[in-house]
């Protein structure tokens, strides 16, 4: 049984009200007792011998979206943190940025502008690890668009939950934000990189 984890140390971000923030934790949590939810649900369908049923299949289907929508939103919570923290030039996913995008502003520029992409949805650098590319991807909900294999580094919500309240249809204001309250120590935790292959 998955538990939800708290986040509520990002409190007093900057750039985030509390309430929205709030607000995007009680989202989350949902993700995660719905997630467990179903998981209990296909068990028992399994169990019964009902896998060939309408039900079952409906109920996996939403699985994946409530699964993704758990994990997501952890990824995003965990790749923020009060004050940011800056990705250093010396570092190896900095290079990596420079030889895929030709440099960090390319990068961030058409990181942004994903996020600017209408719909909702999220943005994600990826790492696809069979060919040492790094990927930037619109995520649509949270089930459509994964790069399959892909390792997600860099998570961002540009669901309205995330910005409504506090920049109404400023999209704009809150990936400017966003890109400041990164925790780039996070993200390159999460970076493993093989320059032999």
């Amino acid at each position: 049984m998955y538990e939800a984890k708290n986040y509520e140390h990002l409190l007093g971000l900057e750039g985030f009200s509390d309430q929205l923030l709030k607000n995007h934790f009680t989202l989350y949590q949902g993700y995660v007792t719905n997630t467990n939810k179903l998981a209990a649900i296909l068990g028992s369908l399994a169990a019964a011998e009902k896998t060939g049923t309408p039900e079952y299949a409906e109920l996996k289907r939403r699985f994946g979206w409530e699964f993704n929508g758990m994990r997501l939103h952890e990824l995003y919570f965990e790749n923020m943190t009060r004050g940011g923290a800056p990705l250093s030039q010396t570092s190896v996913l900095y290079e990596a940025l420079v030889r895929e995008f030709g440099s960090y502003e390319n990068w961030e520029k058409e990181f942004k502008g994903l996020g600017l992409i209408r719909g909702i949805g999220w943005v994600v650098l990826y790492l696809d690890p069979a060919g040492n590319r790094l990927f930037n991807t619109w995520v649509n909900e949270h089930d459509v668009g994964h790069l399959t294999g892909g390792v997600p580094l860099l998570v961002m919500d540009v669901f309205e939950h995330a910005y409504l309240l506090d920049y109404g249809l400023k999209r704009a204001d809150y990936v400017a934000a966003f890109m400041k309250a990164i925790d780039w120590n996070v993200v390159v935790g999460r970076f493993k990189y093989n320059p032999g292959r």
